[in-house]
């Protein structure tokens, strides 16, 4: 069994995937690195900040084909500026469109 030090409902996996975002109600969509996912979150940069609460859907295109694409409902939680001047999003997954 997998022990882990976390206080969270789920395990935090760190990643390094392509992924697109867009806010809700925006038809263009960006790039990004997705940097970690679990069962309630997903981590990602970006080229822009976001504010708390802005309601966003992400496309999650994992490395290998074992892991299937994932549409996912966000909702932006903090934005932190990066060294490299893009931006680290932490979002809540809010629902995950079927496919």
């Amino acid at each position: 069994m997998l022990e882990y030090d976390e206080k969270r409902n789920y395990i935090r996996m760190s990643v390094d995937c392509e992924l697109t975002y867009k806010l809700a109600d925006a038809s263009e969509s960006h790039s990004g690195i997705c940097t970690s996912i679990s069962g309630s979150g997903v981590s990602f940069i970006a080229d822009q900040s976001f504010d708390p609460g802005s309601a966003m859907e992400v496309n999650i295109t994992p490395k290998n084909a074992i892991t299937p694409p994932m549409t996912a409902y966000i909702e932006v939680v903090r934005t932190t500026k990066q060294d490299s001047g893009r931006y680290e999003i932490a979002a809540a997954i809010k629902s995950i469109k079927g496919h």
